[in-house]
């Protein structure tokens, strides 16, 4: 993907409505009959008969993928952006600055309260599209979920290393339906740096936290760029990445003597390479051979999914042990062509992922609690994933037209023989259950196949309109159709508005799926009303519905002459089926001494998301200039429960201000100010509902960073996060179920030979 326009030589002109133009505006050709010169590749060149050469404004048509990228619901964050206001390991806190964004858990609950993922306009990090390059990743798949929808991950953010990012795309709403399967969110593409000439920038950073209970950060990384010829290209990407774990007794000031101190933010290792090897075939046509490997580590921190601890758990934290390992493999070919006719653009990828972990308890009050020290349990995950995308310029009933035509498929494997049941020692017999639990399969899988169409259509100079439709295949739920229609308005040449109406959806995952994969409890997490009176199964279903989403969306931008520009939208999600954890008994029977009630994943009927974003800038003088925007949610619930869909807050407002003090230093105060959380009532897994629902009070982030170009190849960044040193800490109460990070102080070096 790309947010360049197309090529001069591929842009469309109405010359008729062009040329009256020019001879109303300009006088002196007006009794010149214009006449195109064929030998000129430049279609927006045209020449009199006199000979004199003048240049016609043309109106470009763009690609639908394009032109979507435009649209309110759009953000970009540059790599400029990146090095002045560095992240401190996971790309997803720049991305959090942008309208619409949070993070959060997989769920209202709480739970894994700090293993916060990006999530999009409420709609939660499951229906937040997570692409590299423009291929998904999707190893997050591989880790186990609660019956409460959490899992115990860090999400698919973290896979390339910030100082290697050329830019990431952020899309959300209608504009993202276009991705397929779990995209109802939002999409982030993040696009990795590839350089035209020789090149090595080595890159260093540090962040040293003011407590002295807060985890350190450090990591340093390469790119070397070289041409290997007039046709051929080679780059390569090392990164080692440290962020020590949180001490576990961060929290202790948080809670009431003798209760239970939740975990602060846990640690993680990264070490990834990845090579990219570009043949240019000719002037139409270039293939890429990609190869990466990363590994993600943690260092433990004490956390548990229900919050009780051990002294297992908590001598694993006090060591700051290695409790999980993440490896992701991947292998993909791309095909870029620039053809007389239109673009085209395919891709083949594999993706495995090795998901390890120490085994953890799978039932009752022992649920996501580590119970082992030596005996790990292993996830496999093999994804593979090919899509072609063509865009052919056309006309549709007289107006201009770009067609986009397209196909997916996406094939998903998991093999989890230790997670298949949680108790291998019950024999259970019911619907497509083994009875046997030493032959449950431990394999499942789902293949879907997308096609999709979409027309760029211009209708005069000022309006376009994008139509497209979607349909979906997959072995395990059937068809699923999809589609929606934008639109854009130049009102003015200042004043732009925007509208979008879209279906999108969510295939269910494999763990919701495999009618082999258990959960249990003794009674305690058993559904209303029988909590205590267990024991309990939660199966999965194969004859789950995708999640769907009808999104709306309705906005205006201004972009003046005065150096003020600004967006605002309205934004609208119907979420129907979505997948939880069944509360409705479906049957009851004897399994030895014990009478086990069975209950499934289900689809629910509705859920609704709605709010207001926006943002504004404006260039004060050549040298400082201020940007803000805000996310401010109207609606989000469950509306079964009544409950939030995931814990965002009320409201939040990004500042910042760019003061390019002179042509080497430039300083970057900045603010973001978070509104009230609002927590669940009722365990959506349960019935229950809960005992302490408070709140997160509001809360404000004051940070000031930095940049200094030493030279052309050399560049250092600074700064301060939280300066006031606000204290957020994790209570396990209601909404306060994660840590803001106090005071911290970072410096980053990088150097370009």
């Amino acid at each position: 993907m790309t947010m360049q326009t197309r090529p001069t030589s591929r842009r469309s002109a109405f010359l008729a409505t062009t040329a009256l133009l020019m001879a109303t505006a300009l006088p002196a050709f007006a009794q010149d009959e214009i006449t195109l010169d064929d030998s000129l590749s430049d279609m927006e060149t045209y020449v009199t008969e006199d000979g004199e050469v003048i240049m016609l404004d043309a109106i470009t048509v763009q690609a639908a993928s394009d032109e979507l990228k435009q649209s309110l619901g759009t953000s970009v964050i540059t790599a400029d952006d990146l090095e002045s206001r560095p992240v401190t390991n996971d790309v997803s806190e720049a991305v959090r600055r942008m309208p619409g964004v949070n993070l959060t858990g997989a769920s209202a609950t709480g739970q894994r309260g700090n293993q916060r993922q990006i999530d999009i306009r409420g709609m939660g990090p499951e229906n937040t599209l997570i692409l590299v390059d423009g291929k998904p990743v999707l190893s997050r798949n591989s880790v186990k979920m609660g019956r409460g929808g959490e899992r115990d991950t860090r999400g698919d953010s973290n896979w390339v290393p910030a100082e290697m990012v050329e830019r990431i795309e952020v899309i959300r709403g209608p504009a993202a339906a276009r991705y397929g399967s779990g995209a109802a969110g939002g999409v982030v593409n993040i696009i990795t740096k590839v350089p035209e000439e020789e090149t090595f920038t080595f890159s260093l950073f540090y962040e040293q936290p003011e407590s002295d209970l807060e985890g350190a950060n450090g990591r340093t990384n390469f790119l070397w760029a070289k041409p290997l010829g007039d046709n051929l290209s080679f780059r390569l990407i090392g990164n080692y990445n440290k962020s020590d774990g949180d001490d576990p007794s961060l929290n202790a000031s948080s809670v009431e003597e003798g209760d239970t101190i939740l975990a602060g933010n846990e640690g993680v290792v990264n070490k990834d390479v990845s090579t990219l090897l570009r043949w240019d075939v000719d002037d139409f046509n270039r293939i890429d051979f990609e190869l990466g490997y990363s590994r993600q580590s943690n260092i433990y921190a004490g956390d548990t999914q229900l919050g009780s601890t051990d002294e297992l758990t908590e001598g694993l934290a006090d060591e700051g042990a290695e409790t999980n390992i993440m490896q992701r493999t991947t292998a993909a070919i791309t095909h870029t062509g620039d053809y007389a006719f239109g673009e085209l653009t395919s891709y083949l990828q594999y993706e495995h992922s090795d998901n390890n972990r120490l085994s953890e308890g799978a039932s009752g009050g022992g649920e996501g609690r580590i119970n082992s020290t030596e005996d790990w349990t292993t996830t496999l995950l093999d994804n593979v994933t090919a899509k072609s995308e063509l865009d052919i310029d056309g006309s549709f009933m007289g107006h201009e037209t770009v067609w986009t035509l397209g196909g997916e498929v996406r094939y998903e494997r998991m093999n989890n023989t230790d997670l298949i049941t949680s108790r291998g020692d019950i024999d259970f017999d019911y619907g497509d259950t083994s009875a046997s639990a030493a032959d449950r399969d431990p394999i499942s899988s789902q293949t879907i196949i997308g096609l999709y169409g979409e027309a760029n259509i211009l209708y005069g100079d000022a309006t376009t309109i994008t139509p497209a439709f979607r349909v979906d295949y997959a072995d395990t739920f059937g068809m699923n159709v999809s589609g929606g229609l934008n639109a854009s308005v130049d009102v003015s040449p200042s004043w732009k508005i925007k509208t979008g109406y879209a279906a999108a959806f969510k295939a269910p995952n494999l763990y919701q799926l495999n009618p082999n994969y258990i959960y249990t409890t003794r009674g305690n997490g058993c559904p209303y009303p029988y909590n205590g009176d267990g024991p309990c199964y939660v199966l999965g279903n194969e004859d789950l519905d995708p999640e769907t989403s009808l999104n709306f969306e309705l906005g205006t931008a201004y972009d003046g002459p005065n150096g003020l520009s600004g967006t605002l939208t309205y934004f609208h999600n119907d979420y129907r089926d979505k997948i939880q954890s069944g509360t409705e008994q479906l049957a009851y029977i004897t399994v030895g001494a014990d009478q086990y009630r069975v209950y499934q994943w289900v689809n629910i009927p509705e859920a609704e998301v709605s709010g207001l974003e926006g943002n504004i800038n404006y260039i004060v003088s050549s040298s400082v200039s201020f940007n803000a925007n805000f996310t401010y949610m109207i609606t989000s619930k469950n509306k079964q429960t009544g409950d939030p869909l995931s814990l965002v807050p009320e409201y939040t407002i990004n500042a910042s201000v760019n003061w390019d003090v002179n042509d080497k230093l430039t300083l970057i105060p900045s603010v973001v100010h978070y509104g009230e959380i609002d927590a669940a009532s009722t365990n959506a897994a349960t019935g229950y509902a809960y005992d302490d629902t408070d709140s997160r009070d509001p809360y404000t982030l004051v940070n000031f960073g930095g940049t200094y170009d030493v030279n052309e190849d050399f560049a250092v960044n600074f700064g301060v996060k939280n300066v006031f040193d606000t204290s957020v800490l994790r209570s396990g109460d209601g909404a306060n179920t994660f840590n803001e990070p106090g005071r911290s102080y970072y410096v980053g070096l990088t150097k370009t030979f």
